[in-house]
C-alpha cells in the first residue's frame, strides 16, 4: 500500500473516487447487455472498495492527529 502522509491528499483522492462512482453509474445506467453490466459492476466494486479504504485511512489519520493536539 502506498503512503499517504496529508489529509487534503486524501480528500483530492476520495472525491476522484467519488467523481468515479458516479461516472460508472451513469454509464452503467446507459448501456445494455450482461457484458457491459458485469464490467460495470466490477468497476464499481473496486471504486467502492478504494473508497472505504480512503476513508478509513483519512479518518484513522484525524484521529492521529487530534490525539496529539
Amino acid at each position: 500500500m502506498s503512503e499517504i502522509k496529508s489529509i487534503a491528499e486524501l480528500d483530492r483522492r476520495i472525491a476522484i473516487v467519488r467523481d468515479n462512482l458516479n461516472q460508472l453509474i451513469e454509464q452503467a445506467a446507459a448501456r445494455s447487455g450482461a457484458a457491459d453490466e458485469a464490467l460495470a459492476s466490477d468497476r464499481i466494486a473496486q471504486q467502492s472498495e478504494e473508497l472505504e479504504r480512503l476513508t478509513k485511512e483519512r479518518d484513522a489519520l484525524l484521529a492521529a492527529q487530534s490525539g496529539k493536539a
